[in-house]
């Protein structure tokens, strides 16, 4: 698992905003301010392409099934499961952002705490 999470400003201030309107459990909001506080800011452009943000589209192995899924993650607005988009502030949005490629997660999703792991991350055009 990446040291801290990087992120941008914006995404920053949103997941802030997640935790103060209590629109996550509170063990992912141990979590998040935990991250949060030392995460690594960046602006959009100097955000590596293999960090999970808004925009990109990431393959994760569960490691208790050894499924893999992928998830294309959006703006909260742009939001369209029927579309396969999620929001980078869904469950796994919340779990994987300003991780990389290659990071181990442990986190408390509604149907249990999992291990996921990323194995791909790469840019999406919306």
């Amino acid at each position: 698992m990446t040291e801290n999470i990087i992120l941008t400003t914006g995404l920053y201030d949103l997941i802030k905003e997640q935790i103060r309107r209590k629109k996550v459990t509170s063990q992912e909001e141990q979590i998040l301010i935990s991250e949060l506080k030392n995460a690594k800011q960046v602006l959009r452009k100097d955000l590596s392409p293999d960090i999970v943000t808004v925009n990109c589209r990431i393959k994760v192995i569960d490691h208790s099934t050894l499924q893999e899924s992928e998830y294309t993650f959006v703006a909260p607005d742009k939001e369209k499961l029927k579309m396969g988009k999620h929001s980078i502030l869904s469950q796994i949005g919340l779990a994987t952002i300003g991780r990389k490629t290659g990071d181990i997660i442990f986190w408390p999703f509604k149907d249990g705490e999992k291990k996921i792991e990323i194995s791909k991350v790469e840019p999406f055009i919306v």
